[in-house]
């Protein structure tokens, strides 16, 4: 292509001249052109890398964004599972604790150590390696509580198995067959004895039965006496139940138990007589607690329904001539 002339017109001279360039302004223009491409590039690089990802950082940016999402969503499980947690050692204490009568756990104990409460808007401002070590702390914290529960909740099953075992060893049920209560013959209290015909303590229930009549373990115990007494209670069954708890039975025409036996409550221990101080054919019944001769007509739950214990209250509380 053939390079075209410039030319410029000249007033002094007052005609048209060839327009000469100076190599100096030649390589001026020359190093212009290329400072102004130069400072383009930088600033469309900048606004490039601003921007526009490469697909390293998109790729890089999308794991970013997944572990954010992941971490959210474990602070959530955390926090849920804390709160069933709560609820449990709630309940543990407030419930299962106070059925059983043990003294609740203390919260120093169930978490090792006082925590402390997260801010997840500090997370922001903390590096990958503090928010990883504050999840396994978290978590560690979770996993003692959730060791200490089930401990406890170990502890109140021994305490389930050995409450049944104390429930089956209290007084519950009458020691003969009187559903109808047409065998209460004296209660206890002060009572006409009826040999001396004075006012004497009466420390037992009186059951007229016919002579015969199965007479039953009011509870589960060992058979501590087994014997006969000249004086009062003739052939007489004492069991000691634990937990405090002792039953004798007088007056019996045979005894079953022997010295040593382990009986369940319901279980025959001998047959109603008239042996030894009595009047008539009748079982003496006393329960004792802690040494202490108690009513006997507070521990029949088992057999009576409400109207039946009112009812038996009315008819042990009356004052007349015991059988002994």
């Amino acid at each position: 292509m053939k390079k075209v002339k410039k030319y410029y017109y000249n007033t002094k001279t007052l005609r048209f001249e060839k327009l000469e360039v100076s190599t100096q302004m030649k390589i001026l223009r020359v190093l212009g052109f290329i400072s102004a491409a130069m400072v383009s590039a930088a600033i469309i690089v900048a606004i490039a890398f601003r921007f526009l990802d490469s697909p390293k950082e998109r790729i890089m940016r999308q794991d970013l964004a997944e572990m954010e999402d992941r971490y959210r969503l474990m602070q959530d499980q955390l926090r849920h599972m804390d709160e069933q947690l709560i609820q449990l050692e709630d309940r543990d204490n407030s419930v299962y604790r106070s059925i059983f009568e043990a003294a609740p756990l203390p919260d120093s104990i169930r978490s090792g150590k006082s925590e402390k409460v997260i801010d997840d808007y500090d997370f922001a401002y903390h590096e990958t390696d503090e928010l990883i070590a504050q999840l396994g702390q978290q978590t560690s914290t979770l996993k003692h509580r959730i060791d200490m529960q089930q401990r406890s909740y170990d502890t109140l099953q021994k305490m389930v198995l050995s409450k049944e075992k104390m429930l089956a060893s209290i007084p519950a049920i009458q020691p003969i067959s009187n559903k109808n209560l047409e065998h209460i013959a004296s209660g206890f209290g002060y009572r006409i004895d009826p040999i001396y015909k004075t006012p004497k303590m009466h420390t037992g229930l009186d059951f007229a039965a016919a002579i015969g009549t199965p007479i039953y373990a009011t509870a589960d115990g060992v058979i501590r006496e087994s014997s006969y007494d000249d004086g009062g209670y003739g052939n007489n069954v004492i069991v000691n139940h634990g937990y405090g708890y002792e039953t004798l039975y007088g007056h019996m025409v045979r005894i079953k138990a022997r010295v040593g036996e382990i009986v369940k409550r319901g279980q025959v221990l001998g047959y109603v007589g008239s042996t030894g101080k009595s009047t008539g054919p009748h079982l003496h019944y006393e329960i004792i607690r802690n040494g202490k001769k108690i009513d006997p007509v507070h521990y029949f739950f088992h057999d009576l329904n409400a109207a039946d214990y009112e009812r038996m209250i009315h008819m042990a509380a009356v004052s007349n001539q015991s059988f002994d």
